[in-house]
């Protein structure tokens, strides 16, 4: 408030009464003429302040709700930080151990991930055998983010088509590599604390089964055969089943594949798998004739592990997976079958 100052002691005169009075209206009506004047612009202010700390926060949150990344191609994309609608062929496996259900999930002709169904019965097939599905098909789906597991699924104008309907993020190969891959997944869909308790509890399998094998059945050698409409072969130790059993159970493979991840077997060569235990798949129910003429022969049936009967037949749907449900699968049978 204005007044005016004097002297401590002095006397207060009667004309320094006026003035302040004259001066206390001149406030009184300025300040009635500001409060007016404020009061007549304050909403067009306050709209103008609203606005601009409503965009303030829209950028912001718009920032916070994405995430640039660059694929294993180099193509750099714009995700949503917590993707709601996502396809990912041949990738399900790993999406469920993030707690995440895909839009349409991968086949073969009818045949998908079969070991998978319990959680993705609900789920629309969309079918792969021809290549991928077309751009029209895919957009009924309305996926916000879209992940494909190899490169091969890009080629032939595929990314730059997908890529129109929803961010598209490629891998060279996802199944090279599963737990790197599926801490790219986490990354990518705003779960890398699921991806990291899921790796940690496979690891923690993998060392109690491991034990468990190398108790009762120290030094035991195994060979994967895999019968299949187009020949019979011998897995390696570096992809699928042969590498959960060589490469994290530290089983020995026959010497045949030492180094080689897949080998045709042939009715020549039975003699020289030196095996102690013999995996086989028929792949995708398409190998029967073929594993019935080998395993019907003389020379099979001479094979010390066939004599032995440590010979098993085990599930095509997951030893032939990729991801970590399937490699547990794939430890479970394992240890259950070379330990009994």
């Amino acid at each position: 408030m204005l007044g005016v100052t004097y002297k401590i002691g002095e006397k207060f005169k009667p004309h320094y009464l006026l003035l302040c009075v004259a001066l206390a209206g001149s406030v009184l009506t300025a300040c009635g003429t500001d409060s007016a004047k404020s009061s007549s612009e304050s909403p067009a202010a306050n709209q103008g302040a609203t606005e601009a700390t409503v965009s303030g926060e829209n950028t912001r949150d718009a920032a916070k709700r994405e995430q640039t990344f660059k694929d294993e191609l180099g193509h750099e994309i714009q995700i949503p930080a917590q993707p709601q609608r996502v396809f990912a062929p041949y990738l399900e496996d790993s999406l469920l151990k993030l707690g995440v259900k895909p839009v349409a999930q991968w086949s073969n002709g009818n045949l998908g991930h079969d070991y998978l169904q319990g959680e993705l019965q609900d789920v629309p097939k969309l079918d792969f055998s021809g290549g991928a599905p077309s751009s029209e098909v895919l957009l009924s789906y309305e996926p916000d983010l879209i992940i494909l597991h190899t490169a091969n699924y890009a080629g032939n104008g595929v990314y730059e088509n997908y890529s129109k309907i929803a961010p598209t993020y490629v891998f060279s190969n996802a199944a090279g590599d599963v737990e790197k891959s599926l801490e790219t997944l986490g990354e990518l869909l705003g779960k890398s604390e699921e991806a990291k308790q899921a790796i940690e509890s496979y690891h923690q399998k993998v060392d109690e089964a491991k034990a468990v094998i190398e108790k009762n059945a120290p030094g035991k050698k195994v060979a994967i055969v895999r019968f299949a409409a187009k020949g019979v072969s011998l897995m390696g130790g570096n992809y699928f089943c042969g590498y959960v059993l060589n490469q994290q159970l530290g089983i020995e493979m026959t010497k045949l594949t030492e180094n080689e991840n897949s080998l045709n077997l042939s009715l020549e060569i039975l003699p020289e798998m030196d095996a102690d235990y013999i995996f086989v798949i028929n792949a995708y129910g398409q190998g029967t004739e073929r594993m019935k003429e080998m395993t019907e022969s003389s020379i099979w049936k001479s094979i010390p592990a066939v004599q032995q009967g440590n010979v098993y037949e085990v599930s095509d749907e997951y030893w032939l997976g990729s991801g970590l449900i399937a490699y547990e699968k794939i430890i479970d049978d394992t240890v259950k079958l070379m330990t009994e």
